[in-house]
């Protein structure tokens, strides 16, 4: 199976399934001296892992990691760091049904159609699992960006139809409730909505949005490497989203180039932009100003409710899954989505430095 690495200076490759024995990631290109602790890693896994509230699974992981390799004395030492997380609460029982038909809005089928086999236990290497090693990456991407200066703030959007009030956006309530919102009268409607797709045997999607602060401008490439481009390819990659937007996104189709266009202005000799419609990037490359993106996620496909699909046979049958998961994917999915962008950034940062003599004269001026 090829597929399974990203970026090309800062690359990692994910490894591992849903119920084996561990799942992780081998990271190379990170540059040395980078200080690393496991606790570093930690943090941001605990912002995916399942079980912490009664809007995701009840299945049960501490999702703890371990260095293997890469890091020495707390700091990288410029080789791949490998990074491991156990599987240790996994109930392959749940799954033994589906391994004689195609659960609607899983990759079972097209598996199948691909590889003629398929690992049924949870999915494979489609579960949702799979992310740990993107996000355990994106953690010391995230971690070297921000001796850079760039950081991150990405929240949950929308559940449903509940949308967050920017108005009333307070940071402090992306971290305290259970939907990762930024406005706690909206969680708290998201959460009552959760609840009837619950009674309902249903489930529900939503929109991250991520907004990343200090990225210079210049970072990117005009043509097949643009800075958005790499980004929308970074978070269509994971599995649940559907659809991707940067700045005003669709609603671009619908405006005048008199109200898209965003005004340079020039203020105490630093080139700034009145407005921001563009989200940060003009032409493939970053312009200096916050960059937001959003991705679109689809509800949980494996609901409890009774569903039509087929068997291995191609016979008509109905089909009602068991097993623990999620009725929202959005919450857990927020620290996903920064992970990617990180990772991207990380790259094309890196990658910059080769983009001008100048920039090479100054790390090597010569004798």
């Amino acid at each position: 199976m090829s597929g399974s690495t990203f970026n090309h200076i800062f690359r990692i490759t994910t490894w591992g399934e849903s119920h084996g024995k561990a799942i992780g990631v081998v990271i190379d290109g990170c540059p040395a001296g980078l200080s690393l602790e496991e606790h570093d890693i930690q943090a941001y896994l605990d912002r995916r892992k399942p079980g912490q509230s009664n809007i995701s699974t009840p299945r049960k992981e501490a999702d703890t990691v371990q260095i293997l390799s890469g890091v020495f004395e707390g700091r990288t030492t410029g080789a791949p760091i490998s990074l491991m997380v156990p599987n240790t609460s996994q109930r392959s029982h749940d799954y033994s049904e589906i391994a004689s038909y195609y659960r609607p809005g899983h990759a079972d089928y097209t598996f199948d159609q691909k590889y003629g086999f398929r690992d049924y236990r949870g999915g494979g290497r489609s579960s949702g699992r799979e992310t740990i090693g993107r996000v355990a990456a994106g953690a010391i991407a995230a971690k070297l960006l921000k001796e850079l200066g760039v950081h991150f703030l990405t929240y949950t959007k929308s559940i449903g139809p509940v949308c967050a009030n920017m108005e009333a956006f307070d940071e402090a309530a992306i971290a305290s409730t259970p939907t990762h919102m930024p406005d706690y009268e909206a969680s708290r409607k998201a959460e009552e909505y959760l609840a009837k797709c619950m009674a309902d045997q249903d489930s529900a999607g939503g929109v991250i949005e991520c907004r990343i602060h200090g990225v210079p401008a210049g970072i990117g490439d005009p043509v097949f490497e643009k800075l958005d481009a790499n980004l929308a390819k970074a978070i269509m990659s994971i599995g649940a989203v559907k659809a991707f937007e940067i700045g005003d996104g669709f609603n671009v189709s619908a405006a005048n180039g008199s109200s898209n266009n965003d005004p340079f202005v020039s203020e105490h000799g630093k080139v700034t932009k009145k407005t921001n419609h563009a989200g940060g990037v003009l032409g493939g490359i970053s312009d200096g100003s916050e960059i937001i993106l959003r991705a679109y996620v689809k509800p949980t496909p494996s609901i409890f409710s009774m569903q039509e699909t087929i068997n291995q046979k191609g016979e008509n049958i109905q089909v009602q899954i068991k097993g623990r998961h999620d009725p929202v994917i959005v919450p857990r999915a927020v620290v996903v989505v920064e992970a990617m962008a990180a990772l991207t950034l990380a790259d094309a940062i890196i990658a910059n430095m080769s983009s001008r003599i100048s920039y090479l004269k100054d790390f090597y001026p010569g004798k």
